[in-house]
C-alpha cells in the first residue's frame, strides 16, 4: 500500500471555472496563468487541459524553464515569460521556442535592441502604475514603445499590460487610480491590453481590455478574503485528502502532539492521518482547524508535524483506520485552511509537495 496522501485534480471542475472565465470576460481572450507548477495543480496536466479544444488563447510562466517543460510536453500555444527574461541571452531561447517576452524594466529594451535573433519576438510592455514592483516609469513607456516598433528583433504590434496592486479589494480606489494612469500612459499608442488578474475579471469590467489573465480562480479559489469561492460560480480543483493510519484512545489530562500543547480536556478518540507539512499542510494551523472524515467535520488536536497530524474523533463513533480524511477541497475550502492557518490559498496550493501523489479525474 502506498502513502495514501493524495491530490485529485477535478478536470470537469478545471473547465468549469475557465467557462465563468470566459462568461464574464466574454470579448476578452484568455491567457491562463500556470506558473508555479500551475499553483500546484501540475503544469503540464493543467496546460494540456485548458488546451483542449482551444480552451484559452495563451499560458503566462513565471520563467524560461517553466516555458520549456510546457514546450518539451508538446504544449504549441503561445507561452509569456512573465517576468521577462534575466539575461540578455534567453531572448535567443525565447525566440528558438516561439515565446512571448515581458519587458518591465528598460534594460531588457536595451538588451532585445542588442541582441540579434533569428526572428523576432512578441512583446508585453509592462508599465509600473502604482504597485512598485515590476513595470516600466510611465514617463519612459512612450519612448520605449517606439524604440521597439523600429526594433528588428520586436514583433509587432506591441501589447500593453500593468498589475494591480488592490484589485482583491472591490471598489478600491487605488485600482481605479492605476487603471487612471494606464490609460493615461498608454493614450495615442497602439498594441493590445492585459491588465486584469482574476480578482480583475471578477470585480471590475472596465479593467478587461482585449486580454485577461485568471490564475486563482481557474483553480476554483476566491481572490477575495469575504467571499466563498462558491458564491462566485467557482468549483474547486484540488481535493487534497489522506487517511486515517491509527486510532487510540487518549484520557483526560494527556497530552497529543509535540511540545505537549493540546491537553485532553476529556477521554478523547484520537485518529492519525498520514499528512504534515512535508506534504503541504500548513504547519501553523491551530488546533481547531478542521478536516472531514468520511464527509462530517472533526478538529485538528496538536501540532502538525512532519509527515502527520491528529484529530479528535470523540463525534466520530464509527471512523476506522483506512477512512478517508478530506484536507481541503469540496465541501471543506482551502480559503477556510488558510484562513485558519493566518496565511492564503495560494501560500498552500503552491506547496503541495512532490511526494503527495496526484490523480485526474472528470
Amino acid at each position: 500500500m502506498t502513502r495514501p496522501a493524495l491530490a485529485v485534480i477535478d478536470r470537469a471542475a478545471l473547465r468549469h471555472n475557465l467557462n465563468q472565465v470566459r462568461s464574464i470576460a466574454s470579448n476578452c481572450q484568455v491567457m491562463a496563468i500556470v506558473k508555479a507548477n500551475a499553483y500546484g495543480h501540475g503544469l503540464v496536466r493543467v496546460a494540456r487541459l485548458l488546451a483542449e479544444d482551444k480552451g484559452v488563447d495563451a499560458f503566462g510562466v513565471a520563467c524560461l524553464e517553466e516555458a520549456k517543460v510546457l514546450r518539451a510536453a508538446g504544449v504549441k500555444l503561445p507561452i509569456t515569460l512573465l517576468e521577462g527574461v534575466f539575461e540578455a541571452d534567453e531572448y535567443r531561447d525565447a525566440a528558438r521556442l516561439g515565446l512571448t517576452v515581458v519587458i518591465h524594466h528598460p534594460w531588457q529594451a536595451d538588451a532585445l535592441q542588442s541582441t540579434a535573433l533569428p526572428w523576432p519576438v512578441s512583446i508585453w510592455l509592462k508599465i509600473d502604475t502604482g504597485m512598485h514592483r515590476l513595470g516600466l516609469p510611465p514617463k519612459t513607456v512612450t519612448s520605449i514603445w517606439e524604440r521597439l516598433r523600429t526594433c528588428r528583433s520586436a514583433l509587432l504590434p506591441i501589447g500593453l499590460m500593468t498589475h494591480f496592486a488592490c484589485a482583491d479589494a472591490r471598489n478600491s480606489p487605488i485600482t481605479d487610480r492605476q487603471l487612471a494612469c494606464f490609460r493615461e500612459t498608454v493614450s495615442g499608442l497602439s498594441g493590445a491590453w492585459c491588465l486584469a488578474n482574476s480578482a480583475a475579471i471578477l470585480s471590475d469590467s472596465a479593467t478587461h481590455g482585449q486580454w485577461v489573465r485568471p490564475g486563482l480562480m481557474l483553480y476554483g479559489v476566491s481572490p477575495f478574503s469575504n467571499e466563498h469561492a462558491s458564491n462566485l460560480g467557482l468549483r474547486p480543483v484540488m481535493q487534497f485528502t489522506s487517511r486515517l493510519i491509527a486510532i487510540n484512545q487518549v484520557h483526560q489530562g494527556e497530552t497529543v502532539g509535540y511540545g505537549g500543547s493540546w491537553i485532553c480536556a476529556t477521554d478523547t478518540v484520537v485518529g492519525t492521518v498520514a499528512a504534515g507539512y512535508a506534504d503541504g499542510y500548513p504547519r501553523h494551523a491551530p488546533s481547531g482547524t478542521k478536516v472531514l472524515v468520511n464527509g462530517r467535520t472533526a478538529p485538528l488536536v496538536g501540532r502538525v508535524s512532519m509527515d502527520m497530524l491528529c484529530v479528535d474523533l470523540n463525534s466520530h463513533p464509527d471512523a476506522r483506520i483506512g477512512d478517508t480524511v478530506l484536507l481541503w477541497g469540496e465541501g471543506l475550502s482551502v480559503e477556510e485552511i488558510a484562513t485558519a492557518a493566518d496565511t492564503i490559498p495560494y501560500e498552500l496550493l503552491c506547496h503541495i509537495a512532490p511526494r503527495v501523489a496526484i490523480e485526474e479525474r472528470n
